[in-house]
């Protein structure tokens, strides 16, 4: 360890629950700190990490977006101001939350405060005097409160490829984002498609496409899906993951509902072509393969995945469109777009080392910004800007 002052002090990380994203970069973040950092991840559900390292502690707080019943009705209701999203009134587990937090900034000194994500709390951060870094989202995130946080922030941690940011990011926030491309799902499967068919039981001159449902919203509809695969009855078309569907439908016999599945990877690897929305880990699971790629993304918060999906249009890495297909000349259409990419191209997106390479700058920027002589240097302009 670098000692007892805060130049080597810890580094806390509030983990937002919804989804696997979250915590699986913060995770391989953590885990790659070893020897560098003791860690200490805050959230609201301790049960969706993989392993960690014994230097990584966690330390269960309330959600900050889930009411218990407690809440008095006439303060949740009160307005919020514009700099902030989620800052009801009279919410307890609120301020339990932020008491955990502002109670172990002052025991712990932390060298910094990742934020996974929460502009308020990237602001509570900054108010208590604890440098912050905040993990950026696509969408439009040029609302005060996301600006301010941002700004507050001493550094930008993008869990994706410097190719898919987004056009109208300002350059004093690019300046001090660091790019960490697939962090926590690093370089995909080693295992082989013929490996993969054979742990599932799917013969090799089977044409499979996989639909890939987010675990971030409400799920997947299936009524496009039985559109996509009646067009193609020589296909066995799979789902894994949430779906709803509609009391119209009529499914065809290729078109089989698996929900949620523990062995993702093996689908993935498994898959001639692939339909998914574009969480981030999503994303990324499927770049590291190498698939023609349709993406349709879901709605979310501030337009994270349309601003997500059109990233990825641009960067030429699927075939995408805002919406479902709504008839068979569509998905037809969109399926000749996705055999025209080049599969390297998708794969170039994940960085097998991002999450060593994130550890190692969280590490130097804390070093740098508690052992600093007060002078301003080149180096330190981005975070004064």
């Amino acid at each position: 360890m670098n000692g007892g002052s805060r130049s080597g002090g810890p580094i806390g990380i509030f983990v937002h629950h919804q989804g696997r994203g979250h915590a699986n970069r913060a995770a391989a973040i953590a885990n790659a700190l070893e020897g560098k950092r003791e860690v200490r991840l805050f959230t609201a559900r301790t049960d969706i990490f993989p392993p960690l390292g014994d230097h990584v502690a966690i330390d269960a707080i309330p959600s900050l977006f889930e009411p218990t019943g407690l809440e008095p009705p006439r303060l949740s209701a009160v307005a919020t101001p514009d700099t902030l999203h989620c800052a009801p009134l009279g919410w307890p587990g609120i301020r339990k939350a932020v008491a955990t937090l502002t109670e172990w900034f002052d025991a712990a000194s932390p060298a910094l405060f990742v934020t996974d994500v929460s502009a308020e709390l990237g602001q509570l951060a900054r108010i208590a005097s604890v440098p912050h870094v905040a993990v950026l989202q696509h969408g439009d995130r040029s609302d005060p409160g996301h600006m301010a946080s941002y700004d507050a922030a001493v550094g930008l941690l993008a869990p994706y490829d410097r190719a898919l940011e987004q056009d109208d990011r300002p350059e004093h926030l690019r300046a001090k984002t660091h790019y960490a491309p697939g962090v926590g799902v690093g370089a995909g499967s080693t295992i082989s498609r013929e490996d993969a068919r054979i742990a599932l039981g799917i013969a090799r001159e089977v044409d499979l496409v996989l639909v890939l449902a987010g675990g971030g919203g409400q799920g997947t509809p299936t009524a496009p899906l039985t559109i996509g695969a009646r067009a193609e009855p020589g296909s066995r078309w799979i789902v894994i993951g949430e779906t709803f569907s509609e009391w119209h439908e009529t499914p065809p016999g290729n078109l089989e509902l698996k929900g949620w599945v523990d062995n993702a990877a093996l689908w993935i690897a498994a898959a001639d072509r692939i339909v998914s929305s574009c969480g981030n880990t999503t994303v990324h699971q499927i770049a590291a393969a190498g698939r023609p790629w349709i993406v349709i993304p879901e709605w979310r918060y501030f337009g994270e995945q349309y601003a997500k999906a059109e990233a990825l249009g641009r960067a030429g890495v699927c075939a995408t469109q805002p919406v479902w297909p709504a008839q068979a000349a569509d998905w037809a259409r969109l399926w000749r777009e996705a055999h025209n990419i080049d599969p390297e191209n998708q794969r170039a997106l994940v960085d097998p080392g991002a999450a060593a390479g994130a550890a190692q700058w969280l590490d130097d920027l804390a070093t740098r910004l508690w052992a600093g002589s007060g002078i301003v240097t080149s180096e330190d302009k981005a975070l004064v800007s």
